[in-house]
C-alpha cells in the first residue's frame, strides 16, 4: 500500500494564501516559507487529495472546480482554528 502524506495545517495554509495571493511568491512570503516550500506544501495535499487544486502557468494560478469547493472550506477550517488560538490566549489572560 502506497503511504500518502497527511493532510497538515502549512499545507492548507499554503493553498489558501497562494489563492488569495494569486502565486506562490507572494503565500510564501507572507507565511514566511521559501517559495519551493509553498510550492510543494500544496502539491502533497493534491497529491493526498487525488485532484488537482490549481492550474498553474508559468504567468498565473487558477482554482480548479475541486480548488474552489475545497478552498471554501479551507478558508473555514483556517478561521476555526484562528478563532480556537483566540479563545484560548483571552483564557489565559483570565
Amino acid at each position: 500500500m502506497r503511504h500518502l502524506p497527511s493532510i497538515s495545517v502549512e499545507g492548507i495554509s499554503a493553498f489558501v494564501y497562494t489563492v488569495e495571493l494569486g502565486s506562490f511568491t507572494a503565500a510564501s512570503q507572507a507565511l514566511g516559507l521559501s517559495k519551493s516550500a509553498a510550492a510543494k506544501s500544496v502539491a502533497r495535499l493534491e497529491e493526498r487529495l487525488g485532484v488537482q487544486l490549481l492550474l498553474r502557468t508559468t504567468r498565473s494560478i487558477t482554482l480548479t472546480d475541486e480548488g474552489k469547493v475545497f478552498f471554501l472550506k479551507s478558508k473555514e477550517i483556517l478561521e476555526d482554528i484562528e478563532a480556537a488560538e483566540t479563545s484560548m490566549s483571552l483564557r489565559r489572560r483570565e
